[in-house]
This record gives structure tokens, sequence and C-alpha cells, in this order.
């Protein structure tokens, strides 16, 4: 069953979350940092990929990601998005609905000086979805960009950074026999988290 927040204390979503991922996390079978993230374009045509957790705080859930990829346009277009966690090897699955928006440059640049050296040459090399001719040509591009960055630390592309996705909703669901799951909503509603819980 997913944390509750205690009689005495606010509702916090994210809170509960991080009390939750702490638990599943411990033995994980699999990385449970990975998440569906869903955007829409300016359209409204959805998409979702996989991208992976990179913090929580106050704010909310943080990522990484090319600006100029897919999603990143997407986001600057419609700056709203839903991300979705399932651990099957609990049973447990978390969603989260909310506006997203860009992380300082500091952050960003903390972050990307945490990464290997080889992620950081491939954000240079990688125009993230955009067509290539072969996978020798991207190769080409990651040779290029570490004879550019030779015997240097990498700086962070202009066009890579961070965002968070400030939650409005987060459903913490958990599953039970004969299909009657118990869904258990925060909502943040005035500038107050409200609870309820959903039929199956």
């Amino acid at each position: 069953m997913p944390p509750t927040s205690a009689d005495d204390s606010p509702l916090d979503p994210v809170r509960e979350f991080r009390l939750l991922f702490d638990r599943v996390a411990e033995g994980a079978p699999f990385d449970p940092t990975e998440m569906a993230l869903a955007t829409v374009d300016a359209a409204g045509r959805p998409s979702v990929r996989i991208v992976l957790l990179k913090g929580t705080d106050e704010r909310g859930f943080l990522f990484f990601t090319n600006y100029e990829s897919r999603k990143g346009h997407e986001l600057a277009a419609s700056p709203q998005a839903a991300l979705v966690w399932r651990w099957p090897w609990t049973n447990l699955q978390v969603r989260a609905e909310g506006e997203v928006e860009r992380l300082t440059a500091a952050e960003s640049d903390a972050y990307f000086t945490s990464r290997p050296r080889g992620h950081q040459v491939g954000a240079w090399a990688s125009a993230q979805s955009r067509r290539i001719g072969s996978y020798a040509a991207l190769e080409a591009q990651v040779a290029a960009a570490e004879e550019r960055f030779a015997g240097r630390e990498v700086p962070r592309p202009p066009h890579w950074g961070g965002f968070v996705l400030r939650p409005r909703v987060v459903e913490f669901w958990s599953g039970r026999e004969n299909r009657l799951h118990e869904r258990r909503v925060l909502r943040l509603r005035d500038g107050a988290w409200t609870v309820e819980l959903l039929s199956p």
C-alpha cells in the first residue's frame, strides 16, 4: 500500500513518492527511475517515451533531455505533461500530471557535470530525434565531438538541460485481488492538496 501522510502533517505527494520510491528501489531487479513521459504537440497529438527520473524536490519531479528533441519542442509548445512509474515486482504504480518548466542553467550545469564523459560528448554529437543517414554518420559526429573537447572538460550544450514537472495530480495505485485495485489520488486545489479514493 502507498504511504500516507501523518494525520497531523499536511499532504505532500512528492514526499510520499520519495518514501515509496526508497522502498521499491531497495533490491529492485530493474531501474526504478524509469518513467513514461507523455507530452502533446501544438495540435494536441500525444507522444510518450521512457526517460529517467533524476531527482525530486519541493517543486516536483526532475528529468533532463535535449531541448531540441521532439519532447523538448512539445514541452515548449505545450508545457503540460504526465508521468507514470510502474514497478511490476511490487504491483505498485504512480501517475503524476502537471505543468513543466525548465530548470535553471546552474541546475542543468550541475547535473551535466556529474554525467559520464561519454554521455557528455554524446549530448553534443547527437541531434536527438532528427534523421541521420547511418549509424556510421553518428559515430563520426561522436568522434568529432571527442576531438573538439580532447584534453578538457566538456561543457553543457546550450540545447541540453533539465525540466521539472510540478504536479497538480498524483495517483498512487496498488494492485489487489480480483482487480479491486486501490487508487489514492492527491489533487492540488486552491494551493492545498486534497485526497480521494477512486473506484478501480
